[in-house]
């Protein structure tokens, strides 16, 4: 490169300052701020990481929830962002996290997410709570099953103690136990709400599968029938 054609020294480091990750600016964007809720804060058992909550009001029911893990001076979002805020539960050895998500009346997605170089990244390709439901609609008990409001997957208590309140002795941060409900338009005339109810299954964090363990199949065949008469 001759002297003509090389770019002069502060633009050669402004062209660093953008392309560089390392130097990137990190934070929420103008106009979200931190929320004082304390019960919107959360910290990693290990203490690394925190997370902390970002809302900003547009006006007009437009209200934006971003959610950011703090790992020392670095920050980085954990997407998406929604509409309310979150609840988040970590598992013992702080490698991965669960985000339980309102996204309206009733309704619940849940996100995983891994400990991968200092903070946090999604553990799957679509959102944890799609993935309990495709595997919901792929058994033969279940799969003609229409699922039309109130549609909620949440995560059972227990993931810290490895659900030994279950009575059950699985290896520790192995496993999520996931609970699937919603309601059903139709149903019959003296029934005034019929759906799903507490229906439950296993999710493998070594292998990325589910399963049903024995153990929830009686309460799983009760909660198919679930309705409340008028």
């Amino acid at each position: 490169m001759n002297a003509f054609c090389r770019p002069a020294p502060w633009l050669a480091f402004a062209l660093l300052l953008a392309t560089s990750p390392a130097l990137a600016a990190s934070g929420p964007p103008p106009g979200f701020v931190l929320t004082d809720n304390a019960d919107l804060a959360f910290t990693s058992p290990d203490g690394a990481t925190k997370l902390e909550q970002y809302m900003k009001d547009g006006g007009d029911f437009d209200v934006k929830w971003q959610v950011w893990a703090r790992h020392g001076e670095r920050m980085t979002e954990l997407k998406p962002e929604q509409g309310y805020g979150a609840d988040f539960r970590f598992t013992s050895d702080s490698q991965y996290l669960v985000r339980m998500q309102k996204t309206g009346s009733g309704e619940q997605d849940l996100y995983l997410y891994r400990a991968e170089k200092g903070t946090f990244v999604s553990a799957t390709k679509t959102s944890l709570s799609n993935l309990a439901w495709a595997y919901f609609h792929s058994r033969p008990d279940t799969k003609k099953m229409k699922l039309d409001y109130h549609i909620s997957a949440n995560l059972v208590k227990g993931t810290e103690e490895a659900y030994r309140g279950l009575g059950v002795h699985w290896p520790d941060n192995r496993y999520l136990v996931i609970s699937l409900s919603c309601e059903m338009d139709k149903h019959p005339k003296n029934v005034a709400v019929k759906g799903l109810a507490d229906w439950r299954c296993r999710y493998d964090l070594k292998s990325g599968t589910f399963d049903m363990p024995a153990m929830f199949a009686k309460a799983n065949a009760e909660a198919l029938k679930w309705e409340i008469r008028r």
